[in-house]
């Protein structure tokens, strides 16, 4: 497994990459598909994601055949086929339907920092995994996700907490996802051994 890079991205053989920035240690395992998104510092996804118009804070865990921000068709007209805006693909005096790709552009998903995205789930567009969610394997989100909540099913539904709500504040007021690579690595032993209350005690 190759290190991670703080100036690139470490991307796996058969990736396609559009439009995305990367912050830094990010990765991209084989086969996935990434197009207009951001990714956050040390954030990565695993095989065979395919994410689209998604934003990504620091720290996401994104496991293997994900999908975010899958796209979608007009429901409201005659049909739902692409022929209507990819229509340069079919027709050479015809132009694509930049309107229609604007819009979905811009629904984006957001991911918050700290999330754990389980194997084959689903994150539809325009919501929001709040920071330090869980999405269990195989769940479509079709609604926000609470910070530090974890959710379950299809469609997903709150299961449990990750931690109290209390908890959950101090870890958002402390922000440790912003430290820099010095500090995470001098505070790396007590990231390991401590429980959430005891670190948040130390460090607040």
């Amino acid at each position: 497994m190759p290190r991670l890079k703080e100036d690139s991205p470490v991307i796996e053989p058969d990736c396609d990459i559009t439009e995305t920035d990367f912050g830094r240690f990010c990765e991209v395992k084989r086969g996935s598909r990434v197009a207009l998104s951001s990714f956050g510092d040390y954030s990565y996804c695993d095989r065979y994601c395919d994410i689209a118009n998604a934003t990504i804070g620091n720290f996401a865990n994104i496991a293997s055949f994900v999908r975010i921000g899958a796209t979608d068709h007009p429901l409201d007209r005659a049909s739902l086929h692409h022929f209507m805006y990819r229509s340069d693909d079919l027709w050479d005096d015809a132009e694509r339907d930049a309107a229609f790709f604007a819009h979905r552009r811009a629904r984006r998903a957001t991911i918050g920092h700290d999330t754990w995205l389980g194997h084959n789930c689903q994150i539809k567009p325009e919501i929001t995994v709040g920071d330090g969610a869980v999405v269990a394997s195989g769940a479509i989100v079709t609604r926000d996700v609470a910070p530090y909540t974890i959710v379950a099913g299809t469609p997903a539904r709150p299961l449990r907490l990750r931690q109290p709500p209390e908890i959950a504040a101090r870890l958002i007021a402390l922000a440790w996802w912003d430290w820099d690579h010095a500090t995470l690595r001098a505070r790396l032993d007590d990231f390991r051994a401590l429980p959430a209350e005891a670190f948040l005690e130390k460090y607040e």
